[in-house]
């Protein structure tokens, strides 16, 4: 197959010599100074000729190994009807997150954050057999969410490229035979790339579903941190769950007691003030490890309140007082709800929960006790052991309870994961001591099971002509963004080095000088090698200096480099180098064809 070469003095490219003010990762850098893409507003990009060059050799990676389980390609509109996000809830629960719009008929539409809802309506209206599953259907296409704070170029934007998958089996057995492929195919598609990946198990969040596990590029500038146990198996830290530890004996530990405890709103003044007045018996000075601190947040419940309207509700969590809160982590248990941290509005409703001194008597479990009638819900977060013994507020102003034990004294509603991870906490699976670790969120995948099945009346009729809900599964791929991910792997502080197979061409040919001679030469070297069906990308301009072009070159990132030049005309040799200018030769030119292919097929 012939390959035509992009001639530099057509092609439509400007390579900058300064960075642009706003970017912030060095991918963003690289791809704008380099000619690949051009920012049009915050979080939107338009992509040039070479950008879609190495978008569509990657998009091509990504349909050979979806079309090599069976997945058959389709196209969605980005322009999408309400009603079919309101069956589903997700008209609600994106909140911000999505574009919404009216056409001039008041119609409410939306730009898709993804396609769930269509691809269901779809085999909705064309199957209705279990004869017809299983099916996996996808689509590369651009969706949209409305960031709040866009940034580092590609990964975080308000449109991106993304390749989703959905598969529609018949049973849940079916379903993980359909989640094993897709997930297979992506560790193909990623090694094939060049990508270093890692898979952590994750939270399904608005997706709904139950199993879910994210691949994730590890790179510094990553806004995802996940959780790398010894034993190699990672984790979210939205979905780690802390192990649970055997119960305490607290047989020995004495009755609760009250004890004035004045100025004392904080940790810190809790325990200068316990040092003060109520020294402990074992000789070592109160910790914050010792203090139950019991946070009010509220919780934005989508609908089921009044009327099935949005609600807010005001919930109590008990965390050791050496951590703080990870509202996001905590965020994940209560999806589709959102949490914030409580304003005067929440706690008017509760004058039983007093500021600075909120403890754990007046709530959950123990508030009938109390002679509350409607109680705030109380979580404990999962570091809290049964059987320990805390120093924690006591409902009354500037009164504190000491050895307030866990399972003696007071219960929770239920335990929730609501402390940030930290380096040295125990790993799940029992391998050890977990190191944090940041990435980039390149794809996921999802057991939807019924979710949007039920919601908009998915069956088809079983071996039995029963009517049956369809199991479904879901699977993206951040095109766009695994993209700038490589990008970011892959530069020199001289610019952009991409592996071959996504290179926007294979050599990089440069005709320097003013001798017609050398620009003869690098013609037919670029005759030759378009015969043999590599790609070349041809700086052929005249009256620009070798110094720019090869500042170009090393900019533009092509992984080989071939030079026609003074050597050239002097010695009848062409020089030849990787990308980083490393294992440079000069070789006939004759011959210049052969050893170009020769390095290519060594770094296939």
């Amino acid at each position: 197959m012939n390959f035509t070469a992009l001639r530099m003095s057509t092609l439509f490219l400007r390579t900058l010599r300064e960075d642009p003010a706003d970017a912030d990762v060095d991918s963003a850098r690289l791809l704008q100074r380099a000619g690949y893409i051009r920012k049009a507003a915050p979080g939107i990009w338009t992509w040039l000729p070479l950008g879609l060059q190495v978008l569509n050799k990657i998009e091509a990676v990504v349909r050979e190994e979806i079309n090599g389980i069976g997945a058959q390609e389709v196209h969605f509109p980005a322009l999408l009807p309400r009603e079919p996000y309101e069956a589903t809830h997700r008209w609600e629960e994106y909140g911000d997150n999505i574009f919404r719009l009216k056409d001039r008929h008041g119609a409410d539409y939306l730009l898709a954050p993804t396609h769930e809802e269509m691809f269901t309506l779809l085999v909705k209206d064309m199957y209705s057999s279990y004869k017809d599953l299983p099916v996996t259907l996808y689509q590369i296409q651009t969706k949209y969410r409305d960031e709040f704070r866009p940034r580092a170029g590609l990964v975080r934007g308000r449109e991106f490229i993304m390749k989703d998958a959905y598969s529609f089996t018949i049973d849940e057995e079916g379903l993980r035979k359909a989640y094993s492929d897709e997930r297979g195919a992506y560790e193909r598609i990623f090694r094939r790339l060049g990508v270093n990946y890692v898979i952590v198990s994750a939270m399904s969040g608005p997706m709904g579903g139950s199993q879910s596990e994210e691949f994730l590029a590890p790179l510094a500038i990553g806004e995802d941190t996940f959780a790398l146990a010894p034993s190699g198996k990672a984790w979210n830290v939205e979905a780690l769950t802390t192990p649970k530890t055997d119960d305490l004996d607290y047989s020995q530990i004495p009755s609760a007691e009250k004890r004035a405890t004045p100025d004392a709103k904080t940790i810190d003044g809790m325990i200068a003030r316990a040092d003060a007045r109520y020294p402990r018996a074992d000789g070592r000075a109160w910790a914050a490890t010792d203090i139950l601190k019991n946070v009010v947040i509220a919780v934005k419940h989508p609908d089921g309140g009044k009327d099935d309207k949005p609600w807010r509700e005001a919930v109590v969590v008990g965390v050791p007082g050496d951590r703080q809160i990870d509202m996001k982590r905590l965020e994940a248990q209560f999806a589709p709800a959102e949490i914030e941290e409580a304003n005067e509005t929440d706690l008017k409703g509760h004058p039983e929960l007093v500021p600075g001194y909120i403890g754990p008597m007046v709530l959950g479990p123990q508030a009938k006790s109390a002679g509350i009638e409607h109680p705030v819900r109380y979580l404990i977060d999962a570091h809290v052991t049964k059987g320990s013994a805390w120093f924690t507020g006591a409902d009354e102003n500037e009164v504190d309870y000491y050895d307030l034990v866990y399972g003696r004294d007071f219960e929770a509603d239920r335990t929730v994961e609501a402390v940030e991870v930290r380096p040295g906490d125990l790993s799940p699976d029992g391998s050890g001591a977990l190191s944090l670790e940041r990435g980039v969120e390149i794809g996921q995948v999802f057991q939807l099971g019924l979710k949007y099945s039920n919601a908009l009346d998915l069956k088809v009729l079983d071996q039995n002509g029963k009517a049956v809900p369809v199991w479904m599964g879901s699977y993206g791929i951040g095109v766009s963004r695994v993209l700038a991910c490589i990008a970011e792997a892959h530069h020199d502080d001289k610019g952009l080095a991409w592996p071959v197979n996504i290179a926007p061409a294979q050599v990089h040919v440069l005709a320097t000088g003013k001798n017609h001679e050398a620009f003869e030469a690098a013609d037919k070297l670029v005759a030759e090698l378009e015969s043999r069906g590599i790609e070349v990308l041809y700086d052929d301009r005249l009256k620009v200096s070798p110094g720019v072009k090869f500042k170009d070159s090393e900019l533009i990132g092509v992984p080989l480099v071939a030079v026609a030049g003074r050597d050239t005309v002097n010695n009848g040799t062409i020089e030849i180098r990787n990308r980083d200018g490393s294992d440079s030769v000069a070789v006939p030119v004759e011959h210049a064809a052969d050893t170009l292919a020769d390095r290519l097929a060594a770094l296939r």
